[in-house]
């Protein structure tokens, strides 16, 4: 299939294109590098830089390709950042988002694979969170995701477009070839393996929390494993299958979590990475961040019926194993 990545050059769209490839797909990123990077993109994959809230370039882009189908995982990403500058995510996320499929409507592209995230839920109710959930964004990217979750659903009523939600949780880890670098990074992962690296301090933000050692306690996903969902999700996108709705006429979205169903606190992960790397990591307790949930675990029990999902290296000792592989094998990350 061609399969256009939007956001390929990134974290998550550079490890799924790896994935896409190696399926038989014909892959075409399309990424503006201002948080990805070239080198990310993996030889096979043609590389076009640009926007995708640009709706005459990206059909020029469907044309030019014979583009059939989109994994959209571009997007502003900062849950501080959305607060301080909402505007901004507003515009990138949902406008751009809008201008995607409407791209995708004029040039007859209706199978997407949509990357979301679990800040659509906002402080849950219960644990594990399943997908009924009631969906209270408490942040403005989270608000985003849940906007563009909305109009693909709205477009598959109105206009046939077959759809996958995937709302991750906490992907991590690295494939042997892409790997995490953000800037600025505010994953716990990396900031620890590279607290781990620098010998400096790193810092747990909150020690109150009603937990078993009070840290917060979050879900990981092997973001090698998310790959692979994306791979079972655009499957499913296929007009005979009905996952997704019947062949032809109105569409709803399949809406699937993606993560473990397995909490680690921050002090575990710390402790995990210490192993991991050889060595003690030195901790700082800061106070908690505005917002953050004691506990967020998925129930990715839907994935597993209805995509045949599940991770293959759910353990945080490969996850935080592999990350730690990565960034000794490419010590100043990507070149510029």
């Amino acid at each position: 299939m061609r399969v256009l990545v939007t956001g390929g050059a990134g974290y998550i769209g550079s490890v799924s294109v790896e994935a896409f490839l190696a399926a038989g797909h014909e892959v075409t990123v399309l990424d503006d590098l201002s948080t990805g990077y070239r080198a990310a993109v993996a030889p096979g994959a043609q590389l076009e830089v640009g926007s995708y809230g640009d709706t005459a370039a990206v059909i020029g882009l469907f044309e030019r390709h014979r583009i059939e189908a989109v994994l959209h995982c571009a997007a502003k990403s900062l849950v501080a950042e959305s607060m301080t500058d909402p505007a901004k995510y507003f515009r990138e996320n949902v406008a751009g988002g809008v201008a995607l499929l409407e791209a995708m409507r004029t040039a007859g592209v209706r199978r997407i694979v949509f990357s979301s995230t679990a800040a659509t839920y906002g402080m849950p109710e219960r644990t594990p969170i399943v997908e009924s959930d009631p969906i209270r964004p408490i942040n403005a990217y989270g608000e985003t995701k849940r906007s563009v979750e909305g109009a693909i659903r709205w477009y598959g009523h109105g206009y046939g477009l077959r759809s996958v939600i995937l709302r991750y949780f906490n992907a991590a880890g690295a494939s042997p070839a892409c790997g995490e670098q953000h800037d600025p990074e505010t994953h716990l992962i990396p900031n620890v393996l590279a607290a781990a690296e620098a010998g400096r301090e790193v810092t747990l933000f909150g020690d109150d929390y009603p937990t078993p050692d009070g840290t917060c306690v979050r879900d990981y996903i092997h973001v090698e494993d998310l790959a692979q969902a994306h791979l079972l999700a655009l499957e499913a996108t296929d007009p005979a299958d009905s996952r997704t709705g019947p062949p032809t006429g109105a569409c709803e979205p399949l809406i699937c979590n993606l993560g473990s169903g397995t909490g680690f606190s921050n002090r575990q992960v710390v402790t995990v990475a210490e192993g991991v790397v050889g060595h003690a990591i030195s901790v700082k307790m800061g106070a908690r961040r505005p917002g953050d949930p004691p506990i967020l675990l998925a129930s990715a029990e839907r994935a597993r019926e209805k995509l045949g999902w599940q991770p293959r290296q759910g353990t945080i000792e490969e996850i935080i194993g592999s990350a730690w592989k990565w960034r000794r094998a490419h010590p100043i990350g990507y070149p510029e």
